[in-house]
């Protein structure tokens, strides 16, 4: 098995695409947008350079600059030109509200966003822009594009040709972009990720998923590029490694994805257990049967989803870990190396150590070191401010167990934990209780203060029919121990998702204390 090579990784993101172009070819298909079109590495460059020449006359060296873009070819194409006048990409969730993406301009000192008219008008948007206005400059892509002059389009062709003559050359351990974190616990924090950060967890993926096959794999990502599992895994990896990557808009339109998966011929997918679910019940026998693998993430991949996709479309799931922090790919499943229950082995290059919980026996609290790891937070309390770490060990906050095969499964977030009693009871176990009796739905766990035993467990399901003595009844078969049994369920029509679709604990919790009021 090859090694991870950390040289690889001393090189811009343009110059990664650069790289890719001499490795694969130019003429060779590299992006088939959701309308059809098709775009080959050389004209991703040409595009990047006119698009990226246009902008630089409306902003400044270093200046971080929002995309407010959905996953697709002009999301993209702002990305790379950004990247080749030295400016910096600040990716944003169109999802987020008005509120969190002020704190996010405020926090990366963002004064001017790049949308596009028709991701507006189609994403009915325009209050969400009008609210921005105030705040941010808006740059429409249409109108950049119309108004290209003929320098710019000699830039396109030149910098096509010598591109090092026409692009920025940020050092590899610059500022390359900036996500934020999902705001579940708070205001957003700014993520500052360097070249080299995006680049050697591409790297170190390719390495530790030797499986993936220029000529003839075919990625195929839903996955919004404001969450760095859709930016990395879903964009940067294939386009790095020579995969024609399918970009689709949005991961919520589960009739339409499984057709065109099959229509795309896509081999490889990324995926959350909540939508590949969805996909594999909508979908018609066989629609996902192209599919070698998919890789999933963003939250626990349930048995049940594992053994319907296998039994109806003969699907293998990957289950992998990430978090934005590390770019964000941490530890993955291989297709030789696949163990249900787990997140399987760390990345190559990186070093991991897990520190002690107080009232949790088994496994630590998760702090990881390498390449992949970010520069630092940025604050909205200290703004362009990249908060550096100390020694270079990031705490994930997750709490995880190793095997003696290394093996990482992740028991829970030690902010999901509830103390009820003097005992410690993990979230994640409430709702898998919930699960069990009841797959086809949707459950959070909630913590609530009790006046005598500290804190209590509720659970928030969409089920109609769900109730605590179902779970107790459940819980008891099964040797759960009763205080991991909620104190009370309560049904809602529909559980808060964030944008990336992993539950939204600040919405839920909100929506939790209205219930109960």
């Amino acid at each position: 098995m090859a090694k991870f090579n950390e040289k690889k990784t001393h090189i811009s993101i343009f110059g990664a695409l650069l790289r890719a172009r001499k490795e694969f070819g130019g003429k060779k298909e590299a992006i088939l947008d959701a309308d059809d079109r098709v775009l080959t590495y050389t004209e991703i460059i040409r595009a990047s350079f006119a698009l990226g020449s246009a902008l630089k006359a409306k902003t400044a060296p270093k200046e971080k600059v929002g995309i407010l873009l959905p996953t697709g070819a002009g999301s993209i194409l702002a990305f790379f030109a950004l990247q080749t006048t030295g400016r910096v990409p600040a990716m944003l969730n169109f999802t987020a509200g008005t509120q969190n993406l002020v704190a996010a301009f405020k926090a990366a000192q963002i004064t001017k966003v790049i949308t596009a008219h028709r991701f507006i008008e189609m994403g009915q948007l325009e209050p969400l822009v009008e609210s921005l206005k105030s705040h941010v400059e808006i740059i429409y892509l249409e109108d950049i594009r119309d108004g290209l002059t003929k320098k710019n389009k000699i830039v396109a062709v030149l910098g096509s040709l010598m591109p090092s003559l026409f692009m920025a050359r940020p050092n590899y351990n610059e500022i390359a972009v900036i996500l934020f974190t999902s705001g579940t616990e708070g205001n957003p924090k700014g993520v500052a990720l360097s070249h080299k950060n995006l680049v050697s967890n591409v790297e170190q993926v390719r390495v530790h998923i030797p499986e993936l096959y220029p000529e003839t794999d075919i990625v195929f990502n839903p996955l919004p590029t404001f969450h760095c599992f859709g930016l990395t895994g879903g964009t940067l990896l294939p386009l790095f490694a020579g995969m024609k990557v399918a970009l689709y808009p949005s991961p919520l339109h589960v009739k339409i994805i499984p057709a065109r998966i099959k229509e795309v011929g896509a081999t490889i997918s990324f995926a959350t257990d909540t939508f590949i679910s969805r996909y594999g019940r909508a979908g018609k026998d066989g629609a996902l049967s192209g599919l070698r693998f998919v890789v999933c993430g963003a939250e626990q991949v349930r048995e049940e989803t594992r053994a319907f996709l296998k039994k109806k479309h003969g699907l293998v799931i990957l289950e992998g870990y990430g978090v934005t922090e590390t770019s964000p790919i941490l530890a993955v499943n291989q297709p030789t190396a696949n163990r249900s229950g787990t997140v399987g082995h760390i990345m190559p290059g990186m070093e991991m150590r897990i520190d002690p919980i107080t009232g949790i026996e088994k496994g630590g609290r998760l702090f990881v070191r390498g390449p992949n790891v970010m520069l630092g937070y940025i604050l909205s309390d200290n703004p362009g401010v990249v908060v550096p770490l100390e020694g270079g060990w990031h705490d994930t906050g997750d709490v995880v167990e190793v095997d003696d095969d290394g093996y990482i499964a992740i028991r829970g977030r030690v902010k999901r934990f509830a103390n009820i009693a003097g005992e410690t009871i993990s979230l994640a176990v409430v709702e898998n209780c919930a699960k069990a009796v009841w797959p086809e739905n949707e459950h959070v766990a909630l913590i609530m203060p009790h006046p005598k035993k500290g804190e209590q467990i509720i659970v928030l399901s969409d089920c109609p029919d769900a109730n605590r003595v179902d779970i107790l009844t459940w819980a008891q078969q099964h040797g759960v121990p009763e205080l991991s049994v909620p104190r009370k369920v309560i049904v809602t029509d529909e559980i808060p998702l964030l944008g990336t679709g992993k539950v939204d604990y600040q919405g839920a919790q909100k929506l939790m204390e209205s219930l109960l009021d």
